[in-house]
C-alpha cells in the first residue's frame, strides 16, 4: 500500500472507532435508562426505597447484565479500531503516531481505553463505562475536529526524545481521564448517599468509598509519568530543540500549573487526609488544567508549542 492508502485507511479506522464508541456510550446510557425504570425487589415486598438502595450500593456489581457486556464488546472493538487507526497512521507518516493534536489525542485516547478494559477485566470497573466513554468521545472528537493530513514532523519535533516525552504524556493523560471519570462518579454517588436517595441506577455502582479509592488510584500512576513527561523529558528536549530547558511558554506554564494542582491533590491525601468531595473536586480542577494545556494553549495562543 502507498502511504496515501494508509493514511486513507487511518482516517477510516479513526471514523469508525468513534461510530463504534458512540454506541457504546448509548448503550451505557440505555442501561441507566433501564434501570432507572426497573422496581426495586424491596420496595414492591414493602421495604423503603432508602434501605434498598443503600443495602444494593454496598455491593460492586458482579455481574454486568445484557447492555452493559454489548457496551464493553463494543468499548473493545472501538478500542481495537482506535488502535488501527493509530498504527496505520505511523505507517503513512513513517514515525511514531503523536507528531500533533489529532495524533496525541487518537493514540492517547486508545490508550486511555486499553487501561479501562484492563481495569474492567481485573477489577471489573464496567460500572465506569459510560463516564469512561463519555470524556474519550470529548477528546477523540476535539482530536477529529483539529484534523492534521498525514505529513512528516516539523525540524524540532525530529529528536530521540519525542518518543520518551509524548509516549509519557500520553499514559499519564490516560490515567487523569480515567481518574476524572471516576471523581465525576464519586461526586454523584455521594451525594445521593448524602440525601439518602440512592436509586436505581446510582445503586448498581459500587459504593462512593470504593469509587474514590479508583480515582485515586489512577491519579496517583498518572503523576509520577506527568513529572517525567512535563518536567524532565521535556526541559531536555526543549534545550535540545531550542537551546534553553524552560522559556515560560504558555504550554510549559500550564503543564506546570496541571502539575501543581495534581501534586497539591495527592499531598493533600496522604499528609492531612483529604479524601470526598475536596479530593474529588481538587483532581476535576486538575483535570481541567490538562484540557488547557492540550486544546486551548494548542489553538488559541500563540507559543513554541503550536505545532503540537
Amino acid at each position: 500500500m502507498t502511504l496515501d492508502q494508509w493514511a486513507q485507511l487511518s482516517n477510516y479506522l479513526t471514523g469508525s472507532a468513534f461510530a463504534v464508541l458512540c454506541i457504546a456510550f448509548f448503550c451505557h446510557v440505555a442501561e441507566w435508562v433501564s434501570a432507572r425504570r426497573q422496581a426495586p425487589v424491596a420496595v414492591a415486598a414493602g421495604a423503603s426505597e432508602g434501605a434498598v438502595a443503600t443495602a444494593d450500593a454496598d455491593d460492586e456489581p458482579e455481574t454486568p447484565d445484557r447492555l452493559v457486556g454489548i457496551a464493553v464488546s463494543l468499548t473493545v472493538l472501538g478500542t481495537l479500531l482506535l488502535i488501527g487507526g493509530s498504527v496505520t497512521r505511523a505507517l503513512a507518516t513513517q514515525r511514531a503516531p503523536f507528531g500533533n493534536m489529532y495524533e496525541f489525542g487518537v493514540t492517547g485516547t486508545a490508550i486511555a481505553l486499553t487501561v479501562y478494559l484492563i481495569m474492567v477485566w481485573r477489577s471489573r470497573i464496567q460500572w465506569m463505562g459510560g463516564v469512561v466513554l463519555g470524556v474519550s468521545l470529548f477528546i477523540l472528537g476535539m482530536s477529529i475536529s483539529s484534523y492534521t493530513p498525514a505529513g512528516p514532523l516539523v525540524p524540532a519535533l525530529n529528536t530521540f526524545w519525542k518518543y520518551i516525552h509524548v509516549s509519557s504524556i500520553m499514559v499519564a493523560a490516560a490515567m487523569f481521564m480515567v481518574g476524572a471519570a471516576a471523581s465525576v462518579l464519586y461526586l454523584v454517588k455521594v451525594r445521593a448517599e448524602e440525601r439518602g436517595k440512592v436509586g436505581p441506577v446510582l445503586a448498581r455502582f459500587p459504593t462512593s468509598a470504593r469509587i474514590d479509592q479508583v480515582a485515586f488510584r489512577m491519579n496517583a500512576i498518572g503523576f509520577p509519568m506527568w513529572t517525567f513527561g512535563a518536567l524532565i523529558s521535556g526541559p531536555i528536549w526543549a534545550h535540545l530543540a531550542w537551546g534553553r530547558y524552560w522559556g515560560w511558554d504558555p504550554k510549559e506554564v500550564w503543564a506546570l500549573i496541571t502539575w501543581i494542582v495534581y501534586a497539591g491533590y495527592l499531598h493533600a491525601r496522604v499528609t492531612a487526609g483529604w479524601k470526598g468531595k475536596r479530593a474529588a473536586y481538587l483532581a476535576l480542577i486538575g483535570f481541567v488544567t490538562f484540557i488547557i494545556s492540550y486544546y486551548v494553549v494548542n489553538l488559541f495562543v500563540s507559543g513554541q508549542h503550536s505545532y503540537a
